[in-house]
């Protein structure tokens, strides 16, 4: 529950606070100057989860018990303090260390609040202690984690740095602006939170359309939202709700090709189960686009209110507006009939399972307490789950029985089912143990246009490993697939192909109109030598490799880029390079053993055992108890 206070009319203003001239300058307006026109949409919108994504602490805002209360974790302690109006965290941290941080600013309102502190000047870290907007009370997000304070994983890691990893989605019109040499943040935003630009884009010119009078057709802003372009809608949402790898800096502009600012990730494992589930927090799109509701038009403002970002209706009625005997008229292929009854969920009215998103949407939990569904709306397999390894919705609430006895019971209920066919998860699930032995099934999921791209393109990245001349030339034609995301994926096939056959083949991959495809390509030739290729291709090849790197250079504060950086050093044999990168990445996270291990082999390599020995004692301080480190120890020592 939202508190009251916040719903009031005054809190509008408190979170639409920003710099309106700085605003106007950078073609934005701010949203206070929507809310002339548009009172209705901004009196939704100010209570929102959206709204207050991001706020400035305060009375109003800070919901959390900031009178002396004390939290004790794992020999931290955390005591929450507020006075004359300002708010500040004293932690204790396990090596001793006392600092007394002032809360910078608020993350959130439900089902908890997070509270973000400034450990350096510009620098915003998110502590793990949050408050439980239900229960009342302070709890750890990773309670089972023991991280000491060099950790890239603790709260002041890198890991959890606001300006990296989330305040794109927490605000408007944000940047990063990160310098590498400084190692420090002077990033900005036009407002904090999720404002109406956020969506529409910058204001400033639509302002001045309306108070010319609004006469011309060309409205002023970047995109038009609700017009009829389903899927140019979803994706302006899927721009913070997808697990995803941003391709620049900041958002970019509403109405921009999702695949042109971002690369999606896939099914993969750690992120989804083999059946595509969700596992992680991958944050809807991954999911939303293997449903057959995706495939036939349906988009996120036909359940969810834009503006209070609250679902239309509540309980099955969400679901009822096109699942019904009358149906929907924008939707002509769907089936009508009464689904909100027992002859369709055959559990007793008002119950658990009579509930359509507990057996068509099963709920994970994360950050604790935050429950979120699957948007694969699919229909229970369960199956398919000794076969998959992935759950079922039915023992979800059955929990003292096993999915065979739900299968049985299905099988019972619907025994003529057109759904309970051969399904992708379980060749995906053979693939992440041996894709050699179902590569002939991943080629045809990869080929069959009835599957959801995201599905295809999750075949195909599951291929690469069996990656031959035989295989790049078999799939070569999925370089010209309509979807970016499978001809992104295609792409890395065709590493195996010789030279001068993958550079032509991937000509028009390193041309392509959205980024994520050029900088796909970019990976798979960037080591080939410039006498090697024609000078169209190298032409082309130059300016994919500029788009990858000025993406790079957007993420310079991540130790992931720096762990790419120092691959394609070594790649091209440059050592130092090498050596610099990976060095990077263990000053920004002592814990990456990998970066470690690297810098071992360079150091034998180059300077010989004494100098690895050296490196590899001080990799051992930081993990002690990684197996690779301690084979190249055993290694080492003989």
């Amino acid at each position: 529950m939202i508190p009251k206070g916040l719903l009031k009319q005054s809190v509008l203003f408190l979170i639409l606070s920003c710099c309106a001239a700085e605003a106007r300058e950078s073609g934005y307006a701010g949203s206070d100057s929507c809310t002339g026109c548009h009172e209705k949409e901004a009196a939704q919108w100010a209570g929102s989860h959206h709204a207050l994504a991001w706020t400035e602490p305060s009375p109003d805002t800070v919901i959390g018990d900031f009178d002396a209360s004390v939290f004790r974790h794992d020999g931290m302690i955390a005591e929450f303090r507020q006075s004359e109006g300002k708010y500040s965290i004293l932690v204790t941290e396990r090596d001793g260390q006392i600092t007394n941080y002032p809360v910078h600013s608020v993350a959130g309102i439900a089902p908890l609040q997070q509270y973000l502190l400034e450990t350096e000047p510009g620098r915003l870290q998110s502590f793990d202690v949050v408050w439980d907007a239900e229960k009342l009370q302070w709890y750890h997000l990773y309670p089972d984690q023991d991280l000491p304070p060099d950790d890239g994983l603790h709260w002041s890691g890198p890991y959890k740095t606001w300006n990296a990893r989330c305040a794109e989605c927490h605000a408007t019109g944000y940047r990063r602006n990160y310098g590498l040499r400084t190692g420090s943040y002077a990033s900005t935003q036009v407002e904090i939170g999720v404002g109406c630009e956020a969506c529409h884009g910058p204001a400033a010119s639509h302002v001045t359309w309306a108070e010319q009078g609004g006469d011309d057709a060309d409205m002023g802003l970047s995109v038009a939202l609700g017009a009829g372009n389903t899927r140019d809608d979803i994706e302006i949402c899927a721009a913070c709700h997808s697990r995803r790898e941003s391709l620049g800096q900041g958002l970019p502009l509403p109405g921009t090709s999702f695949d042109d600012a971002f690369t999606l990730a896939l099914l993969r494992p750690g992120l989804y189960h083999a059946d595509g589930q969700i596992l992680d927090e991958v944050y809807v799109y991954g999911s939303f686009l293997q449903s057959r509701m995706y495939n036939r038009g349906v988009g996120c403002m036909d359940c969810h209110d834009p503006h209070g970002a609250e679902l239309k209706a509540e309980g099955n009625a969400v679901c009822t507006q096109c699942h019904s005997p009358a149906g929907n008229p924008r939707f002509q292929t769907l089936g009508t009939g009464d689904y909100d009854s027992p002859a369709h969920h055959r559990h007793i009215e008002g119950s658990a399972g009579s509930q359509c998103k507990n057996c068509h949407m099963a709920e994970r939990t994360y950050m604790g307490i935050d429950a979120r569904s699957d948007h694969s709306f699919r229909v229970p397999r369960p199956d398919l789950a000794a076969e998959t390894g992935a759950p079922d919705t039915c023992t979800n609430c059955h929990s003292d029985k096993a999915s065979d006895w739900a299968a049985g019971v299905l099988e019972e209920w619907f025994p003529n089912s057109s759904r309970r066919g051969a399904h992708f998860g379980q060749t995906f699930a053979k693939a992440r143990q041996n894709p050699a032995a179902v590569a002939t099934e991943l080629e045809a999921i990869a080929r069959d246009p009835e599957q959801p791209s995201v599905v295809r393109a999750t075949a195909l990245s599951l291929m690469q490993p069996l990656s031959t001349p035989d295989m790049a030339t078999k799939t070569v034609g999925l370089l010209g697939a309509s979807d970016p995301l499978i001809r992104s994926a295609a792409v890395a096939l065709q590493r195996a192909a010789p030279v001068k056959q993958r550079a032509a083949r991937l000509l028009p991959a390193l041309t392509d109109p959205i980024l994520s495809v050029r900088i796909a390509a970019a990976k798979q030739m960037f080591d080939i030598a410039p006498d090697q290729l024609s000078p169209g291709v190298g032409a082309a090849l130059r300016q994919a490799l500029a788009d990858w790197q000025g993406s790079l250079a957007t993420r310079m504060d991540f130790p992931e880029t720096h762990l790419v950086l120092g691959g394609m050093a070594l790649a091209v044999r440059n050592t130092p390079a090498a050596r610099a990168a990976f060095g990077q990445v263990v000053q920004m996270d002592p814990q990456r053993s990998d970066a470690w291990a690297m810098l071992v082999r360079i150091a034998q390599a180059t300077e010989g055992a004494s100098a690895a020995r050296s490196v590899l004692r001080s990799a051992l301080k930081h993990v002690p108890e990684d197996p690779e480190l301690n084979r190249l120890a055993a290694e080492l020592a003989r």
